[in-house]
């Protein structure tokens, strides 16, 4: 399979209603090896029931075509769509990821995630529900409770917000990440000065040194066995 060549599922989850997009990396189905999965959560305005939507924005949007980035070629690039009108629900997705798990050459020691804006607060809500199962997380222009930030200390994360966003506050991911820092966790913020909400996350996902610091972290062997 080619880079950016993507089969795609249309109902990973017989019981949950998330259609999945799914993009390998080149030469998957060359060898038995075992890929880093990265989780992408879109934001509002890509919900619905047509799949090209997802593909808007984001690391899917990176790999349309033969011009994949290699930065994001050692990835199997998982992106489910939320229905419309719907905010994502952490039960469905975790149905997404156990069953991608399943069907690709997934190595549990790296499964990471992101979102933006809406996706962004489906990031903070599914790590804060399985904080076990992600050896990093990058939620970008999101919000989270930072009365749960506990839960999160032992999760590598970035977190990417701008001052000038007008359509989701800074101030949402000030205060988790203020919250983190008191619980001595691995956080590092990247808060922008001038960009807007849709400029954050372009700059985030076009940089390749969030996918670098992604493949820097891995799970033990325990800890992944823990997080099935």
């Amino acid at each position: 399979m080619h880079p950016g060549e993507r089969p795609v599922a249309h109902r990973m989850s017989k019981s949950e209603p998330y259609r999945v997009d799914v993009a390998l990396p080149g030469g998957y189905e060359h060898g038995a090896e075992r890929y880093p999965l990265l989780l992408f959560l879109h934001g509002s305005g890509e919900r619905g029931d047509d799949l090209t939507l997802v593909r808007r924005h984001g690391p899917p949007k990176l790999v349309l075509g033969a011009f994949r980035p290699l930065y994001l070629d050692p990835f199997i690039i998982v992106s489910p769509q939320c229905p419309a009108g719907e905010e994502w629900s952490e039960a469905a997705l975790i149905a997404v990821l156990d069953e991608a798990c399943v069907a690709w050459r997934v190595d549990q020691a790296r499964v990471y995630l992101t979102g933006l804006s809406l996706g962004g607060l489906g990031a903070w809500r599914l790590a804060l529900a399985q904080p076990e199962r992600f050896a990093a997380i990058a939620p970008i222009c999101g919000r989270a409770d930072p009365a749960q930030a506990a839960r999160l200390q032992n999760v590598p994360i970035w977190i990417f917000h701008s001052a000038a966003d007008q359509v989701v506050p800074a101030a949402e991911s000030d205060g988790m990440f203020a919250a983190l820092v008191r619980c001595n966790a691995d956080v590092t913020y990247t808060r922008y000065r001038r960009l807007g909400h849709a400029e954050t996350w372009e700059a985030a996902y076009g940089s390749p040194l969030l996918y670098e610091w992604l493949l820097q972290h891995a799970l033990t062997v325990s800890q992944a066995a823990a997080g099935r």
